[in-house]
C-alpha cells in the first residue's frame, strides 16, 4: 500500500502553476512572479514534478534543524564588532575585516544576513539601473488580480468625497468587482474580495502596492508571540489572503501596476459622466450606479485570454464567509468568563466541551456588520451580551457631581461658643432633655 501524499496550499498552488507549464500555457518567468521564487528555483521543481511526480514537490528538509547553521556566541560577537570597533563600516568592507584582523571567514552574503536581522543596514548604498519593459498578459482568467484604490472627487461637488475600491483581470481586462467607500480601508478591500471569491471563485494572486492596509510598516516592531513563532506579522487583509492561500504581491512603482491606473483614467471619465447624468450625490446611489456601469465596461472593454480555462479555484460548500472576511483580535478570557473587546464585554457560555474558559486564549472576530463573535480552537462559542463593568459605565454616562453647600459650623476653629443656661452641658449627669426628669436625678444621686 501506497503512502498517502499530503500537500500544503503552497505545494498545492505549486502544482497547479508546473501542470500549466507543462501544458505550455505558462512560462516560466511568469511562473516566478507567480510563486514568488526566482527562475532558478522554478527549474528545480519542475524536473522534481517530472522526476517525482506531486510527491517531488514536498519539502525533505522538514523537520530538521540546518546543520551549517552559526553558533549564537558567533552571530553575538560579528554584531558587537559591527557596532563598536567597526562602526560606520560598509557590508563588503565588515567582511574583509573580519577575515584579515579577526579570524572570522564568512561570506559577505551571510555576514550581511546577520547584519539585516538586527537592523544594521550598510551606509553606503547603490541603486543599480533599472531597465522596463512590458509584460505578456497571464494566460488564464483568475491568475493575478491587480487592485488598488482611487480616491477622486467622483461626485463633482454634489457629494462627499468618495474612493473607488476596485480590481482588473491581468488576463482579460475585466473588472470582477467594485465598490464606492468613504475612504480606503480594510474593511473595503475585504467586502471587494469577498463578493470576488463568492461570485467567481478564489484568484489565484493579488497585485497591489505598498499600502499599510496590505504590508506592516517596516517600522512596526512585531509582538513577543508574533518573535516566538518565528513568522512575519501580517495586516488584517495579509492575514486574510494568507487564509484563502492567494498570494500577495506587492508593487515596487506605480508603473508597475498600470494596468490598474488606465482603469482609473478610464472610469474618471466615463464613471463620473454616468454619475452625473444619474444626478447621484450619495455614497448608496454611486454604488448603484457603478453595478450597472460594470457590466457594459466589461463588455466593451474586455479582451479574450490565451487560454480559455478558467484559474478561479471554486469554494467549498461548507465555505463559511464569516469566518474569514472579518476582522480578527487574540484576546484573553477573564476569571469570570467574560472577554473584553473595545466597549464590548461578552459573557462566554458553559458548553460541553468545558464549564470554564477563563484565562483561555480566544480569537474575537469582528464582522463587517459589525457582529461580534468568539472563537476558541476554530470552534465558535455561545456568548451574551456581559453586564458592563463600573468603569466602563463610569465611561459611558459619568455621574454628575452635585456641590452642596457646606452648612457653617456651630462652633470656631479657636474656641467653642458659650452655651445657654439650659444646656445638657450644664448639668451633671444629664441623660435626657427633660429638665424636671435631669433635677430628680441629680438629687437623688447627691
Amino acid at each position: 500500500m501506497k503512502d498517502k501524499l499530503t500537500l500544503n496550499k503552497k505545494e498545492q498552488k505549486r502544482l497547479l502553476v508546473l501542470n500549466q507549464i507543462e501544458k505550455k500555457g505558462l512560462t516560466v518567468d511568469g511562473a516566478a512572479i507567480l510563486l514568488n521564487i526566482h527562475q532558478r528555483q522554478v527549474w528545480r521543481l519542475l524536473a522534481d514534478y517530472r522526476r517525482e511526480g506531486a510527491a517531488g514537490l514536498a519539502h525533505g528538509n522538514r523537520g530538521r534543524q540546518p546543520v551549517n547553521a552559526l553558533p549564537a556566541e558567533l552571530k553575538e560577537e560579528i554584531i558587537v564588532l559591527a557596532t563598536a570597533k567597526y562602526a560606520g563600516f560598509n557590508h563588503t568592507h565588515f567582511t574583509e575585516k573580519l577575515a584579515e584582523c579577526e579570524g572570522i571567514a564568512l561570506s559577505r552574503s551571510c555576514v550581511r544576513s546577520i547584519l539585516l536581522e538586527k537592523g544594521i543596514r550598510s551606509p553606503r548604498q547603490r541603486r543599480s539601473p533599472q531597465h522596463r519593459s512590458r509584460r505578456e498578459r497571464y494566460p488564464r482568467e483568475g491568475m493575478l488580480l491587480q487592485t488598488d484604490g482611487s480616491d477622486h472627487d467622483w461626485l463633482e461637488g454634489r457629494g462627499p468625497q468618495l474612493c473607488l475600491i476596485g480590481a482588473i483581470d491581468d488576463a482579460t481586462n475585466k473588472v470582477p468587482y467594485a465598490l464606492f467607500q468613504e475612504q480606503e480601508t480594510s474593511a473595503g478591500y475585504m467586502r471587494m474580495v469577498q463578493e470576488i471569491v463568492t461570485q467567481q471563485g478564489i484568484p489565484m494572486a493579488l497585485y497591489h502596492d505598498r499600502h499599510t492596509i496590505f504590508d506592516i510598516a517596516e517600522a512596526k516592531l512585531p509582538s513577543v508571540e508574533e518573535q516566538l513563532d518565528g513568522a512575519a506579522p501580517l495586516t488584517q487583509l495579509g492575514r486574510l489572503l494568507k487564509e484563502l492561500g492567494i498570494e500577495s504581491i506587492s508593487a515596487n512603482s506605480p508603473q508597475a501596476k498600470g494596468r490598474i491606473e488606465r482603469l482609473w483614467g478610464t472610469f474618471q471619465d466615463r464613471l463620473t459622466s454616468e454619475l452625473r447624468l444619474a444626478g447621484a450625490q450619495t455614497l448608496e446611489e454611486a454604488n448603484r450606479v457603478l453595478a450597472h456601469f460594470l457590466p457594459d465596461y466589461n463588455r466593451k472593454f474586455a479582451v479574450t485570454a490565451r487560454d480559455p480555462a478558467v484559474a478561479y479555484r471554486k469554494i467549498a460548500k461548507r465555505f463559511n464567509p464569516a469566518v474569514y472576511f472579518c476582522f480578527k483580535h487574540p484576546r484573553t478570557v477573564g476569571h469570570d468568563n467574560v472577554v473584553r473587546f473595545e466597549r464590548h464585554r461578552l459573557q462566554i457560555l458553559p458548553s460541553q466541551h468545558r464549564l470554564s474558559y477563563a484565562f483561555c486564549k480566544v480569537t474575537v472576530h469582528h464582522n463587517l456588520d459589525g457582529n461580534l463573535a468568539v472563537y476558541y480552537q476554530g470552534q465558535l462559542l455561545a456568548t451574551r451580551p456581559a453586564p458592563p463593568d463600573a468603569t466602563l459605565l463610569r465611561h459611558l454616562a459619568p455621574i454628575p457631581v452635585t456641590t452642596a453647600p457646606v452648612q457653617q459650623a456651630t462652633c470656631r476653629v479657636r474656641g467653642y461658643a458659650k452655651p445657654s443656661p439650659d444646656h445638657p452641658w450644664r448639668g451633671k449627669f444629664r441623660v435626657t432633655s427633660n429638665r424636671e426628669d435631669t433635677d430628680i436625678f441629680a438629687k437623688h444621686i447627691y
